[in-house]
C-alpha cells in the first residue's frame, strides 16, 4: 500500500510526506488549507478556488458592469459638452457626412493624416440609428454616445477576462475589473466618440485571448486579429502588437511569434489597403501622421508637458484609487511579467512624447486595472476563510465606486486639460450651451445660414449637432449686414437689432432681420 502511494504521488507531482490522514480542523492542522492553494507550476488561469467564491466573484462582476453600465449612459445623456475637438471632428462631424452627405472637413481629413477606420464605425452607428428613426441630433447623438457608453461596459468585462487569464481567480479578477468599470477617469470619457475608446475593447480583449502562454492557435490568431483591428482605429495601438510579439519570444515560443506576426502583418496589409482606397496612396494616414507628430514635432503646438505629467494628473484624478492601483500592479509583475511590459512600454513610451492628453492613456487603463486584480489576488491568498477574501475584494469595489460616484465634480485641471487657463472649471458639459443651440437652431425652418459668434467653431459640436444643410460660419466670418445668414449664437445682451430666441447660460440663439440669405458660392467646408 505504503509503494503504491509513492508511485501515485510520484505521478501526480507530490509525495506521500505531503499527504495528511489526520482528521483535524484546518485551523488546527496548519498543514491543511481551507482553500488548497495553486500550484507554482500552473499555468496562468488555472485556479483552485471554493465553488462558493467563484458565485460571489461572478455575482460582484455582474453587480459591476451593470453599475459600471448606469454611470456611462447616464453621463452619455446628461452631458453636451466637449473635452477636446478631436471627439467631434475625427470621428462624428466625419461619420455625419458618410450617412447625411455634410459637414466640416478637419485639417486631418484634408491632409489624409487620418483613415477611415473610425468614422467608418461612427458612420455605422449613425446609419443604425437613422434606419430606426433617429434623425434628429438628440436621438442620434444619444445612440452614438450610448455605443460607446457600452463600448466601454464590455471592456471592463474584457479587463475581468485578461485578469482570469492572467492568473486571477474569479472574485480578485471582478475586484480589478471594478478599477476600471467604475473609477472616475474611464468614466469621464466612456461617452465620447474618441479612437481611444474605440480601439480599448479590442486591445483587452485581443490580449486576454492572446497573451497566456497557453493560448491555442485559434485564440492567438483572434486575438492577434483584434489587436490588428485596433490599430486600425489607433495606429498607437501597434505599440502593443510589436510587444506581443516581443513577449512570445522572450518565452521562446517560436511557433506561436511566427503566426502572430503573420497575422499581425495581413492587418497591416489591411490598414495600408484602406489608405490605398481612400486616399491614394499605401500607408498614405500612418505617414502623414509619424511625419507631422514625430519628424516635424508639430503636436507640439497644442502644449507640452512634463514626464511626470500622467502620474500626476491620475493621482489629482483619483488619489487613492491610483496609488493602490499602482501598488497592486506592481505585486503582480512576477505572475504577470509579460502583461506589466506592455502595458509600461504603453505608458513610458506616452509619458516620453512632449504632447500629452489623459485620453491618450483610456487604451492601457485596463491594463493597470488586470494587472492590480492579480496583484490582489496574491493578497487574498495570504487572508485564511471566503468571509476575509469577499471583504477584502469588495474593499476595493467600494474604493471604485466612491471615484465613480465622484466623477461629476472633476474639473479640467484634474483631468489634466486647461490646466493654466481654467482649471476649476467643471470638466462636464463644457461648451454644452452652444451645441445646444446649434441643435435648437437646426430644427427651426426660416434658419438659411447661422454663425456662431461666442466661441470658436472647432470647439462646437459642429454639423452634428446643426443638422442643417446650410452655411455654419464661424466667428471671423461676414458680418451681420452681410445677409449670408440668418441667425446668430451669441453672448446674451449681444443681439443687436436681433431678436432673442432662446438663451442658454450665456449664450443665446438670435434671429437676425433677414428674411431669406444671399447665396455664398465661396462657402467653404473646411473647419477653420
Amino acid at each position: 500500500m505504503a509503494l503504491v502511494l509513492e508511485e501515485l504521488g510520484d505521478a501526480n507531482g507530490f509525495h506521500r510526506r505531503d499527504l495528511d490522514i489526520t482528521h483535524r480542523p484546518p485551523e488546527v492542522n496548519r498543514t491543511v488549507s481551507a482553500v488548497p492553494p495553486a500550484s507554482p507550476t500552473a499555468a496562468p488561469g488555472v485556479h483552485t478556488e471554493a465553488p462558493s467564491e467563484r458565485r460571489l466573484g461572478l455575482l460582484l462582476l455582474g453587480g459591476v458592469l451593470v453599475l459600471g453600465a448606469a454611470f456611462r449612459l447616464y453621463w452619455a445623456l446628461h452631458d453636451d459638452g466637449i473635452y477636446w475637438p478631436d471627439e467631434v471632428y475625427q470621428s462624428l462631424e466625419p461619420a455625419h457626412r458618410l450617412v447625411y452627405g455634410y459637414g466640416l472637413v478637419a485639417w486631418e481629413f484634408v491632409q489624409g493624416a487620418r483613415n477611415w477606420a473610425l468614422p467608418a464605425l461612427v458612420a455605422g452607428v449613425l446609419g443604425l440609428g437613422r434606419w430606426v428613426g433617429l434623425t434628429d441630433p438628440a436621438g442620434y447623438l444619444g445612440w452614438v454616445k450610448g455605443f460607446f457608453a457600452l463600448v466601454g461596459t464590455a471592456t471592463a468585462w474584457a479587463t475581468w477576462r485578461l485578469a482570469r487569464a492572467s492568473g486571477a481567480s474569479t472574485l480578485a479578477a471582478s475586484g480589478g475589473a471594478a478599477l476600471f468599470a467604475l473609477a472616475s477617469v474611464p468614466l469621464y470619457f466612456a461617452p465620447r466618440a474618441m479612437s481611444e475608446n474605440a480601439s480599448v475593447l479590442p486591445v483587452v480583449l485581443g490580449l486576454a485571448l492572446a497573451l497566456p502562454k497557453a493560448a491555442s492557435r485559434r485564440s492567438l490568431v483572434v486575438g492577434a486579429s483584434l489587436l490588428g483591428l485596433a490599430v486600425l482605429l489607433r495606429l498607437q495601438n501597434g505599440v502593443f502588437c510589436v510587444g506581443l510579439v516581443a513577449v512570445l519570444l522572450c518565452r521562446r515560443q517560436w511557433r506561436q511569434a511566427g503566426v502572430a506576426l503573420a497575422v499581425l502583418s495581413g492587418w497591416a496589409l489591411a490598414f495600408g489597403l484602406l489608405d490605398r482606397l481612400t486616399w491614394g496612396r499605401w500607408f498614405h494616414s500612418a505617414i502623414v501622421y509619424l511625419d507631422f507628430n514625430v519628424v516635424q514635432g508639430k503636436a507640439a503646438q497644442w502644449g507640452t508637458e512634463p514626464f511626470e505629467y500622467y502620474p500626476r494628473i491620475l493621482r489629482t484624478a483619483m488619489p487613492v484609487l491610483t496609488v493602490f492601483t499602482a501598488a497592486l500592479a506592481v505585486l503582480a509583475v512576477p505572475r504577470a511579467w509579460g502583461l506589466s511590459f506592455l502595458a509600461a512600454a504603453f505608458f513610458l513610451l506616452h509619458a516620453n512624447q512632449p504632447h500629452k492628453e489623459l485620453r491618450f492613456l483610456v487604451p492601457v487603463l485596463p491594463l493597470f486595472a488586470a494587472l492590480a486584480g492579480v496583484g490582489l489576488d496574491s493578497c487574498l491568498r495570504v487572508l485564511r476563510g471566503t468571509p476575509a477574501r469577499a471583504t477584502a475584494t469588495l474593499a476595493v469595489v467600494a474604493g471604485a465606486l466612491l471615484s465613480g460616484a465622484g466623477a461629476g465634480a472633476l474639473t479640467f485641471g484634474d483631468v489634466g486639460q486647461y490646466e493654466r487657463v481654467r482649471p476649476k472649471d467643471s470638466a462636464w458639459d463644457d461648451q454644452g450651451p452652444v451645441n445646444r443651440l446649434l441643435e435648437a437652431a437646426g430644427r427651426r425652418d426660416d434658419v438659411c445660414g447661422l454663425k456662431v459668434e461666442a466661441v470658436h467653431l472647432a470647439w462646437t459640436g459642429g454639423y452634428s449637432y446643426f443638422h442643417r444643410k446650410v452655411p455654419l460660419y464661424p466667428h471671423t466670418g461676414p458680418g451681420r449686414d452681410s445677409r449670408r445668414f440668418s441667425h446668430v449664437i451669441t453672448r446674451a445682451g449681444f443681439e443687436g437689432a436681433g431678436t432673442l430666441l432662446v438663451q442658454d447660460g450665456a449664450l443665446a440663439l438670435v434671429k437676425l432681420p433677414v428674411a431669406d440669405c444671399a447665396p455664398d458660392p465661396g462657402y467653404s467646408w473646411r473647419l477653420p
